[in-house]
């Protein structure tokens, strides 16, 4: 019976990944436990002689919170909205088996292919007109339909791997449509619905281009356009920055230390066949 040979070149390379990786990350966090009177002194890479969290308490003081608030209201939001609409278009177009479905989905298709830097004065236009201009619903509703394509595609390729037979044997029981969502399309799509959760929620999170178009006072401001006020009001100030930069990371990696699990299987969900 042969031997496996350990694999050393593609270990080699995973750690050299790893480093790639993890040395921005340290980087950060050890520059904002550092003093701003010793930060160009200081060897970036080693760890601070005397640590401190004055740059958080400086960020914080700063109105960090309400932006936090704000990210977070507009992330749920079209969180909620997006796998709502997406698993109900996911259902009729996997379940619907009628041309018009068929159609539907190439739709959502051709949806992906829009750039969304292609639409942006169109969308200033409507919602200008809407008189939603600087509100927080002025980036809702651009992120879902932005979001709504990829979470159909995702959310379809999945329930098509449901058996035919559970469905079927629902319907004998007399069970609608929406009981048939309710007790067997939710419980099977978990593992997808979490993962377009999760996707769709860094993208939220992290989106800058709707909040810097549709938004424009302070008390509409979300963390991505705070982190850029940060680096013009602490430009000499690069531990706060990275305060900052560490603190808008934190809920990202909790929702993805939550969901890590599921992203893998929903998103290969029905691609292997």
């Amino acid at each position: 019976m042969a031997r496996n040979r350990p694999n050393v070149l593609g270990g080699l390379a995973g750690f050299a990944w790893l480093l790639v990786v993890l040395v921005p990350v340290y980087y950060i966090v050890v520059t904002s436990l550092r003093r701003q009177s010793g930060f160009f002194a200081a060897n970036p890479l080693s760890l601070p002689g005397d640590p401190t969290f004055e740059n958080y308490r400086l960020v914080l003081d700063n109105g960090f919170l309400r932006y936090l608030v704000n990210s977070a209201i507009v992330t749920a939001g079209t969180v909620v909205v997006t796998l709502a609409v997406s698993l109900l278009a996911a259902y009729y177009v996997v379940r619907g088996r009628t041309r018009f479905s068929a159609t539907t989905y190439k739709i959502f298709l051709l949806g992906l292919a829009i750039p969304l830097q292609a639409t942006i004065i169109p969308i200033y236009y409507l919602i200008t007109r809407a008189h939603l201009y600087d509100t927080l619903l002025a980036i809702v509703l651009p992120s879902v339909a932005f979001a709504i394509p990829l979470s159909v595609v995702i959310l379809a390729n999945f329930l098509r791997d449901v058996p035919n037979e559970l469905f079927e044997s629902m319907r004998v029981d007399g069970a609608g449509h929406w009981r048939m969502l309710g007790s067997l399309v939710l419980p099977m799509v978990k593992p997808a619905m979490v993962t377009v959760a999760v996707y769709d929620g860094l993208n939220v999170w992290n989106g800058f281009l709707f909040p810097l178009i549709l938004t424009q006072s302070s008390d509409q401001r979300v963390l991505p356009m705070a982190l850029w006020a940060f680096q013009g009001q602490f430009q000499v100030n690069i531990p706060a920055v990275l305060a900052a930069v560490v603190l808008s990371t934190l809920p990202v990696l909790a929702l993805y230390i939550l969901g890590r699990r599921y992203l893998v299987t929903g998103l290969t969900a029905g691609f292997g066949k």
